[in-house]
Parts: C-alpha cells; sequence; structure tokens
C-alpha cells in the first residue's frame, strides 16, 4: 500500500518538470531559478533509486529514473541559462 503514496507523490513531482523545463528553455535566464534546490531534489531521486536498487526493487524506480533525468535535463538549462545571464550582463552578444 505504501508504494501506491510513493507512486502519487512521485507522479505529481513528476508533471511539475515538463514545466519547468519548458520555462527554462524558453526563457533563456535563470531568473528565480535555484542550482542549489535542483541539485539537493536530483540528490533525493538518486537516494530513491539506491533504496529501490538495495534491496526493495519494484516498478516505482522507474519513475525515480524518469524524474531524474528530467531534472538532469533541468540542472543543464540551469547551467546554459547561467552562462547566457552572465553574457548578457557583460553586455557580450552572443
Amino acid at each position: 500500500m505504501s508504494s501506491v503514496f510513493e507512486i502519487i507523490m512521485l507522479l505529481c513531482f513528476g508533471a511539475a518538470w515538463p514545466f519547468s523545463i519548458y520555462k527554462s528553455y524558453k526563457s533563456r535566464s535563470n531568473g528565480s531559478k535555484s542550482g542549489i534546490f535542483l541539485f539537493v531534489v536530483f540528490i533525493g531521486y538518486m537516494s530513491g533509486i539506491l533504496f529501490k536498487i538495495t534491496g526493495n526493487t519494484d516498478g516505482v524506480i522507474i519513475l525515480y529514473i524518469l524524474n531524474s533525468g528530467m531534472v538532469s535535463v533541468d540542472i543543464v538549462l540551469f547551467f546554459r541559462n547561467r552562462k547566457l545571464d552572465r553574457t548578457r550582463l557583460s553586455g557580450v552578444e552572443i
């Protein structure tokens, strides 16, 4: 039964990542996005994956992998946008 709640939690978090990725991609700016937050969430998903691998393996691991993949994309976009923000601040066009 606890897997049901874990699945619901991961689906809810997972539903938000595509919107965050889209916003990061289109805006080409970090705005108020926190790189530390992204890394903390990524570490959380990695911990969930390791927990599943070390003895509680079930299909929920797929949701952890999907979510960590989406967070990884958002982290890459964070660094791209940080570079673009710095370039804009320095006045140099790419």
